[in-house]
């Protein structure tokens, strides 16, 4: 039997932290849930990570009792699919422009009638024993979210956040601004009128507001909860062991060198 998966509504009601793994190895995910995250994502845009490493990972993360979500780099329904029948509870989809791409980013994971997602008999579903179940718990309770990464998404961000299906959204703030001919510089006016435009949408539509708080410090966190973010990514596996090689190697070189 898999594990009992929680409902939606106890994760999205709420302030929850999880992080983001890109070293494709079983005990990096592990690990994150041992610290005590509740959901972490597999990023299948910006890491080595295969489809064959994805599906590892996310048997990993559920087992050891975290909630395993894909960040899928592209929108081809096949690698969306695959991930889902692989046991991944939702999808985070990368540069989503249109509410036509959300509309088609849903689809790919919700079974019909909600969706045109083929049906298959791998771990999400049990190895078959769980199909029934599986098939009722998919179009109620998996989860996606779209990012926000280019001018475009910003101007079409109140259609693309009332597509059915569509829970929250994430902000690219680097790729906005490159959109925006402005690479990096989050407080020129063009970057400042386009989160305020976000904010705007965001206090208009309910949906759920995430964010990835890339450098893990948690005075970041804390900003970003007061300005209305409740589904939050923090650091990255790369991250947390470089930082605190950094700053155990610093501290032993201070007393000992």
């Amino acid at each position: 039997m898999l594990l009992q998966r929680p409902r939606k509504s106890d994760l999205l009601s709420r302030v929850s932290l999880g992080t983001w793994i890109t070293i494709p190895h079983p005990s990096i995910a592990e690990l994150m849930v041992r610290a005590g995250f509740e959901w972490v994502t597999v990023d299948l845009e910006h890491s080595p990570i295969g489809l064959e490493s994805a599906a590892e990972l996310i048997r990993t993360i559920d087992l050891a009792g975290a909630r395993p979500f894909v960040r899928v780099g592209s929108h081809d329904a096949n690698v969306i699919k695959r991930v889902m029948d692989a046991g991944a509870q939702g999808v985070i989809a990368s540069t989503v422009n249109t509410p036509e791409q959300a509309a088609a980013i849903v689809s790919a994971v919700k079974y019909p009638p909600l969706g045109t997602r083929g049906v298959g008999l791998s771990r999400a579903q049990g190895y078959a024993e769980e199909f029934e179940s599986h098939y009722r718990w998919l179009n109620e309770e998996s989860i996606v979210f779209v990012q926000v990464e280019h001018i475009d998404a910003v101007r079409n961000l109140e259609p693309i956040l009332r597509t059915p299906g569509v829970d929250g959204f994430f902000i690219g703030p680097y790729d906005l601004s490159a959109s925006l001919g402005i690479p990096g510089d989050f407080t020129h006016k063009k970057m400042v009128e386009a989160l305020e435009e976000v904010r705007r949408v965001q206090n208009l539509v309910p949906t759920v507001a995430g964010v990835h708080v890339v450098q893990p410090v948690p005075a970041d966190v804390d900003g970003k909860i007061s300005a209305g973010y409740r589904f939050i990514a923090f650091g990255i596996d790369y991250l947390f062991l470089l930082n605190n090689a950094k700053e155990k190697l610093g501290e032993l070189k201070r007393e000992s060198l």
